[in-house]
């Protein structure tokens, strides 16, 4: 099992769609979440990608140097840049962090932007350009003298001198719930990644994404992006999730479900129909909440639960396949911490690194004892 965390470059806050306690997003802050999850021991953490967010390439490059075994997942967007330009960046920031590189391809997104960095071709078209650009890519980091003629793409004599740390590339992780995008990453996916649609929804996905690999005589692992809000009993947790939303007007949600309805994205289509734009039909499976989804991009739901009920949902993900989990809470600091520190312990997964973990944990009682571990797992 490997479970990674999320560096908000694209803003945070204690609130959904309110400035009231909104936090500065800035390195500093990014520094501190990534420092907690590698100290806290998630196997990496996820940069999103766009015009909303930071550049993830230069933010990654950052924090390796600010952290030890922690890993990037950083977006691959075939379409604004060139396979060879894209080959030479990760192998580069593959060496250069000792091999802590992974890569998420991100070829659908919102029209309307894409044309915006000047890419103009259709949905599907995308998915074609994209199986060109990962075909050359490959190639690349496997130290190939690349000649290609595609219908999109090009390369003449194409070479890669400096190779990357992990071989024969880092690995690949791909979304896409379309058949375009479904196809492309049964080809060259690593890792197929979901949104966290009910299981239902997510157990049938596995199976068209298995189905279509096999065809290609491959085998696909998959992972699952989702929020979370843990806490000590279910009714807190709840409580929480609805104060992230306390200050969401009808008329923010519309102006975001505008938005969002007009991207030709399969997957976003699909989020926007777990909750329809309305906050009273947000529990839209068994501690699967969408509220996230009414004004955010990309994933929109949560697990929510106590420490117990959120391990027992995880397992739950993990008994129909899913191996990988990118999780994320608001504010992003705090929630690195409540999910370590009250869910890992109920899971099979073991923690990246050196935790740092060289005396008991918890304070003193009384000047004289540490706290009975035992005790503390028998109460939880």
């Amino acid at each position: 099992m490997n479970i990674l965390w999320f560096i908000p470059t694209h803003g945070d806050g204690r609130y959904l769609g309110s400035a009231k306690g909104a936090r500065q997003a800035d390195y500093p802050y990014f520094k501190q979440i990534a420092q907690a999850a590698d100290q806290l021991g998630y196997t990496g953490v996820l940069l999103p990608t766009g015009r909303s967010c930071e550049d993830p390439w230069l933010t990654a490059a950052a924090l390796a140097a600010e952290t030890t075994h922690l890993k990037f997942l950083v977006a691959l967007r075939p379409g604004l840049m060139q396979p060879s330009v894209a080959a030479r960046m990760t192998s580069t920031l593959d060496r250069l962090s000792g091999g802590r590189l992974l890569i998420n391809v991100v070829a659908g997104g919102s029209k309307e932007e894409l044309e915006g960095d000047g890419l103009f071709i259709s949905h599907d078209e995308r998915y074609e350009a994209t199986e060109e650009f990962l075909t050359i890519w490959k190639r690349l980091l496997k130290g190939e003298n690349v000649q290609f003629h595609g219908k999109h793409l090009q390369a003449e004599n194409g070479r890669l001198l400096f190779p990357p740390a992990q071989t024969p590339h880092p690995p690949v992780f791909f979304g896409g719930s379309s058949s375009a995008g479904i196809q492309a990453a049964a080809k060259h996916t690593d890792v197929y990644l979901t949104w966290g649609e009910p299981p239902a929804q997510v157990k049938e996905k596995i199976e068209q994404v298995k189905k279509q690999a096999e065809k290609e005589g491959r085998t696909v692992k998959f992972g699952i992006r989702l929020h979370v809000i843990v806490r000590d009993t279910e009714e807190e947790a709840w409580q929480a999730a609805e104060h992230l939303i306390r200050h969401l007007d009808q008329k923010t949600i519309e102006e975001a479900q505008k938005v969002l309805q007009g991207m030709d994205s399969v997957g976003q289509r699909r989020m926007v129909e777990l909750h329809q734009g309305r906050k009273d039909k947000l529990e839209i499976s068994p501690n699967l909440w969408a509220g996230i989804g009414l004004v955010r991009g990309g994933a929109g739901t949560a697990l929510v639960g106590d420490p117990q009920t959120v391990a027992d949902r995880i397992i739950e993900y993990k008994s129909l396949g899913i191996d990988t989990f990118i999780f994320s809470g608001y504010p992003h600091l705090e929630e690195a911490y409540y999910l370590a520190e009250l869910v890992f312990p109920l899971l099979p997964f073991k923690r990246s690194g050196d935790t740092g973990l060289s005396v008991p944990a918890g304070e003193i009682i009384g000047n004289n004892h540490f706290p009975d571990a035992a005790s503390a797992a028998s109460s939880s």
